[in-house]
């Protein structure tokens, strides 16, 4: 089966692994929904032990569900990251509740905060600052917290298009991770254009952002399936390197993989050590096991944690 993924690579044109490419990959983290992650009827077989997981939580799906898949994907001997959108929690006491849930049932001990893609919030919490700003994280001794970066900006927090709003809320959280114990870093919504993301990386340098980056990269998908998802996540300059893409014709026949893109930012690490992407967070666009797959093939690995069970 290997076999059969690599010859597909090769055959869409991509280069082999590559040094860079293996010290780039190496602790990336990957994101699940509970729906999809109930068809991996065991996460060790397509991912490294130690493999960060989120947890996405969208719109509808209830807290239990989310705490028995942290627990499940725990007990297999992953780091647990689960999503907190502010707007899907209608206010502190339930927030606290969720806390306390994934930590006595699933020993979850870092979070994505989100503001959460819904337009009208459950409740009095709207952003990721306001979890952060609640103290309830580090009362309860969560030891590392990642909030959103947007390489390209994003439209539902600048609507004009700049990145007033965005800029404003990576200084706030500067100065957070300054007062915090938690370690914050950002993890990036999806992008495809090299170039975007090192300009965006650079400019975060210069206004004296240093949280560390952990870049969102699509896994293999067809074409058809990324341009969706760019469609409906407003992604700007990689929306244009998608098109591009489908208007040749030889590409359409053969499934998207993020061999250049990759390629791209890992030989910028490789040349600037001090370059801020520190980590690849993979969206599995075409499937779990596509991207794991492809993560695996091109060098990403981790040692083995205790699982949760070793830990309680």
């Amino acid at each position: 089966m290997a076999l059969l993924r690599l010859n597909k690579r090769e055959a869409a044109g991509s280069e082999p692994s590559h040094p860079a490419v293996e010290t780039f990959l190496k602790g990336f983290s990957i994101e699940v929904l509970p729906r999809t992650a109930a068809k991996i009827a065991d996460f060790r077989d397509i991912l490294p032990s130690g493999t960060r997981v989120y947890i996405a939580h969208i719109e509808g799906t209830p807290i239990e569900q989310m705490v028995k898949t942290a627990r499940r994907i725990a007990s297999e001997g992953f780091e647990v990251m689960p999503h907190f959108p502010a707007r899907l929690i209608k206010d502190t006491a339930t927030l606290e509740n969720w806390i306390a849930m994934y930590q006595g049932e699933a020993g979850v001990d870092q979070a994505l905060l989100l503001a959460g893609g819904i337009r009208k919030p459950a409740g009095e919490l709207h952003s990721s600052i306001q979890l952060m700003e609640s103290g309830l994280f580090d009362r309860a001794g969560f030891s590392r917290l990642h909030v959103a970066g947007h390489p390209e900006g994003n439209r539902d927090i600048d609507p004009d298009g700049s990145r007033r709003n965005v800029d404003a809320a990576l200084q706030w959280k500067q100065k957070f991770s300054e007062r915090t114990n938690a370690e914050i870093a950002l993890v990036t919504q999806f992008a495809f254009d090299c170039e975007t993301i090192i300009d965006w990386v650079e400019s975060l340098r210069d206004a004296g952002i240093t949280l560390p980056v952990h870049i969102g990269i699509a896994g293999p998908a067809r074409l058809q399936t990324l341009l969706k998802f760019a469609i409906a996540c407003g992604v700007g300059p990689s929306l244009k390197v998608l098109q591009k893409r489908a208007s040749d014709v030889s590409k359409l026949l053969v499934p998207y993989d993020p061999s250049e893109v990759i390629s791209g930012l890992a030989s910028r690490k490789a040349a600037n050590p001090e370059f801020g992407i520190t980590n690849v967070h993979f969206y599995p666009l075409g499937g779990i096991k596509a991207a794991s797959g492809w993560a695996v093939e091109n060098g990403g690995n981790f040692a083995k944690p205790a699982t949760f069970e070793d830990r309680t």
